[in-house]
């Protein structure tokens, strides 16, 4: 079969993500058979490459890794998923024992628990990593959704309980918070295509293997992040659009052995601003996540123009017809855009077009936006009937559900963008990733 009709299965050399010698291809899949493969699955890990082959002595667990870590019976493999790599995320999934023989490994706790879930909103509350452009993007949406809640508010209240409505409420509060809020959505979709075309297609594998013996004699596996060894430009502290660092081996074999067999990976490339017009036509437009970041950016500039437009001075001087041309549509015309970022994204995260992708964040992120951006479409078609009060009615409430809408999907992006290093449980044959 041609290769260009089925690019979801087929990944380039130059820009494979199993660059590390200890990651063998299993699966590779894409819900679009003509763009580029969304995730890769790599075959279960295995001793030869761990460091430390063949261990020396018995490992003795502190009790931090003794909290944070379990030995679980079964497969463990690595899964690469283009948006995680474009938020410097490293996945991995445990596959519980189905068959005799399989191995003993020592891995982080699941990151989908109750517990571990408190743990990630506390980070949210301790962590400020303003050098990583996803999160930086993450909490610009944050920012401008809180932005929309108040307007919101402005342009809603006024119309449940006239009574509490303040002299010029909905034009000048209302029209002010719209202009910032569109703004910083702006600027947000300027983040997040950076953050597109700055991915690491080189790969970075983000864990350590070591082959170690259990006090009980066992040998096991250990699996645990390697933050040192992430090639990420987000691990880089020192700016926010500088380069990640370089991977090298990891080995504390003294006869060398091990050392001989790793080759040094590559750093990741510097950050850049632009893409050229080579990597537009044989790469970028074959990517989802780019194609989503892509028409974001482009609904934003549109709906920026309707924020603009309701600042007062302005919005109060337009003819009917030069509103319904300049402020409503650029507002309907921006919240179709924002409804196909959504879709493309959520169908990034799929494993095909149409099974929902329930256990993953960036899909439960973009069904949210999907109704935000819903929400903003129709506040838009509502207010061409300026002459209706029920219809402005409705426009008003469709603003409030959307910016709430818009704000959910916002923090769980916030959680998504510090949750480096999830691990997933499939407990039975059926949850195996294919």
């Amino acid at each position: 079969m041609d290769n260009s009709l089925c690019r979801s299965k087929t990944l380039n050399p130059d820009r494979h993500p199993f660059q590390d010698e200890r990651l063998q291809v299993s699966h590779i899949r894409g819900p679009v058979s003509w763009l580029n493969p969304t995730r890769v699955i790599s075959k279960p890990f295995s001793l030869a490459h761990a460091r430390g082959h063949p261990p020396t002595e018995a490992i003795h667990l502190t009790e931090d890794q003794q909290r944070h870590e379990r030995i679980v019976k079964g497969d463990v493999r690595y899964k690469w998923r283009s948006r995680d790599n474009r938020k410097g995320r490293h996945a991995l999934v445990v596959q519980r024992l189905t068959e005799l023989g399989q191995g003993a490994h020592i891995v982080p706790k699941r990151t989908d628990s109750l517990r571990a879930t408190l743990r990630g909103i506390k980070r949210m509350a301790v962590e400020y990593p303003y050098w990583d452009i996803s999160y930086v993007t993450a909490m610009a949406f944050t920012f401008g959704s809180i932005v929309w809640v108040i307007d919101s508010f402005f342009v809603f209240l006024p119309l449940v309980q006239p009574r509490s409505e303040f002299k010029y409420e909905i034009l000048s509060a209302g029209g002010v918070s719209a202009f910032v809020g569109a703004t910083i959505f702006e600027v947000g979709s300027v983040f997040l295509i950076l953050e597109a075309i700055n991915k690491h297609d080189t790969g970075c594998f983000g864990w350590a293997l070591e082959h170690v013996i259990s006090e009980k004699g066992e040998s096991l596996l250990r699996i645990h992040p390697d933050p040192n060894s992430c090639t990420h430009h987000h691990v880089n502290k020192r700016n926010l659009v500088g380069r990640g660092g370089k991977e090298t081996s990891n080995s504390d074999n003294s006869s060398g052995e091990l050392e001989q067999s790793r080759t040094e990976l590559p750093s990741s490339p510097g950050f850049i601003w632009f893409p050229t017009l080579r990597d537009l036509r044989t790469h970028y437009i074959f990517e989802l996540g780019f194609l989503a970041s892509f028409i974001q950016l482009l609904s934003a500039t549109i709906f920026w123009i309707s924020g603009v437009t309701a600042l007062p001075g302005i919005n109060n001087h337009l003819s009917e017809n030069l509103a319904d041309g300049v402020y409503r549509a650029s507002q309907i015309i921006g919240g179709v855009g924002f409804t196909v970022t959504a879709v493309l994204f959520m169908l990034e995260t799929q494993k095909n077009w149409y099974t929902p992708s329930l256990r993953t964040l960036g899909w439960h992120i973009n069904f949210w936006n999907l109704i935000g951006s819903i929400g903003f479409t129709l506040s838009g078609i509502f207010l061409l009937a300026y002459n209706n009060s029920g219809l402005q009615y409705q426009a008003g409430l469709s603003t409030f559900w959307a910016s709430w809408a818009f704000l959910i999907a916002s923090v769980i992006q916030w959680y998504e963008s510090l949750d480096k290093y999830p691990v997933e449980d499939r407990g039975s044959p059926a949850e195996k990733e294919k």
